[in-house]
């Protein structure tokens, strides 16, 4: 069973009580850090934002059939006051507990079910090539997102399109994807631009982002673009376990040379993925 297999089998035999992300990953046999992208790659949601989740949407059940003690719920459920618990509750979705079991039904809530594992893995992921990264400076456009937000990612790399070869100081005409900054709760900065020789002569719109020299782990993905988490999926829940690399908390990158066609998604790009020396 692979990271992600096993953090779910554990967060479903355990929700009712407390959990962190260093004991669901324990369980995984990673780190936090690993544990964290993967379970991104695979499932589309944080850890932490799956376990509310699931701890909310039994939550619901309860009180839909009617549970007479709201308190009591919320405290099963993971929360300290009826306040706190209808604030997360009314967040995941739209409407109060006590609302809820007033209308006595589950109709057209968006609840967070038990994810099954896991038939979303490639069949067959070439082997990577090995890279000592020099240290580059990348400039573009950066957004912060969420797990669920991720898919508007593609319009972000459409309004690159305006500044794509006319970026001062650009060097060449390799495009990057860059994740950075990412946080236990499955938020990151996403940055798509260009390499340039310095930020001087930037405008203010831009972003800039240092990458430092990192050892890379790198992987063709030949596939159309919008198959690329399949193969991430597979990288960090089937090649990084069985390799006996641990990965770098530092960016890693999609890199996207003149092969590729932006107007059709296809011609492959590669995933740099940053590994401990």
């Amino acid at each position: 069973m692979n990271p992600v297999g096993k953090a779910l089998w554990f967060i479903e035999s355990h929700f009712a009580r407390e959990l962190t992300l260093d004991e669901i990953a324990n369980c995984g046999c990673v780190s936090r850090f690993h544990l964290a992208r993967a379970f991104e790659a695979a499932t589309g949601f944080s850890v932490m934002r799956y376990v509310r989740g699931r701890r909310l949407s039994e939550a619901a059940r309860r009180l839909a059939s009617g549970a007479p003690d709201i308190l009591a719920v919320a405290i099963d459920a993971g929360y300290g006051s009826h306040e706190a618990f209808t604030r997360a509750f009314r967040e995941q979705f739209g409407l109060t507990p006590d609302a809820l079991r007033a209308r006595g039904h589950l109709d057209n809530l968006a609840l967070v079910e038990p994810i099954k594992m896991d038939e979303t893995l490639l069949t067959r992921l070439e082997p990577p090539r090995f890279e000592d990264g020099k240290a580059f400076l990348v400039a573009g456009l950066s957004e912060r997102y969420t797990s669920e937000t991720c898919a508007a990612i593609p319009s972000q790399w459409q309004r690159l399109g305006d500044y794509f070869g006319k970026v001062p100081g650009q060097m060449g005409n390799v495009a990057y994807g860059v994740c950075y900054n990412a946080d236990d709760n499955g938020n990151l900065d996403y940055l798509c631009g260009v390499e340039v020789s310095d930020f001087s002569a930037l405008p203010a719109e831009l972003s800039r982002l240092r990458i430092s020299p990192q050892r890379y782990a790198v992987f063709s993905h030949r596939e159309h673009v919008s198959t690329i988490r399949r193969t991430w999926n597979t990288i960090w829940n089937q090649w990084l376990p069985a390799s006996g690399h641990i990965p770098a908390d530092a960016p890693n990158f999609e890199r996207y040379d003149g092969k590729f066609d932006p107007v059709s998604g296809m011609g492959g790009l590669e995933i740099w993925l940053p590994l401990k020396s």
